[in-house]
């Protein structure tokens, strides 16, 4: 009965896909062409550089969380859907915040051992103590 049920839990989070691990793979934005405006150097944490680019017809500027950038140099960013004034903030393309494709393999393998373990400290506690033969 818990190998039934372990088998169950495993196909189950098998087919509930990759949201099931917290996994999102579609980018939410939309992906243009950006000017770096003001650089900002990787010395100190949490650097944020100044860009421009044009978003539905009207040019925009917005803070970059990146750094290291030269002044003029171009690069993709993903701008937020509806995004819309002066405090806009975008990301590099490239790059995408706790993706990882080797989230969901791992997450399914301890899954398996977790549900083992379970069905074997089942099958120990239904078993009941075993005492030793005396000779």
């Amino acid at each position: 009965m818990a190998a039934g049920a372990g088998l169950l839990v495993i196909f189950l989070a098998w087919f509930a896909g990759p949201g099931l691990f917290g996994i999102r793979s579609e980018t939410q934005g939309t992906t243009v062409q950006a000017e770096v405006v003001q650089p900002a150097p990787c010395a100190a944490g949490g650097a944020t550089e100044t860009v421009k680019f044009e978003f539905g017809g009207k040019p925009m500027e917005a803070s970059l969380n990146g750094c290291g950038h030269g002044k003029g140099e171009r690069l993709e960013v993903v701008v937020p859907d509806g995004a819309s004034g002066d405090a806009v903030s975008v990301h590099a393309a490239d790059s995408a915040a706790g993706a990882s494709d080797a989230r969901r393999p791992v997450g399914l393998a301890l899954l398996v051992f977790s549900c083992f373990a379970g069905g074997m400290y089942v099958y120990l506690v239904v078993r009941g103590p075993r005492r030793l033969a005396t000779a």
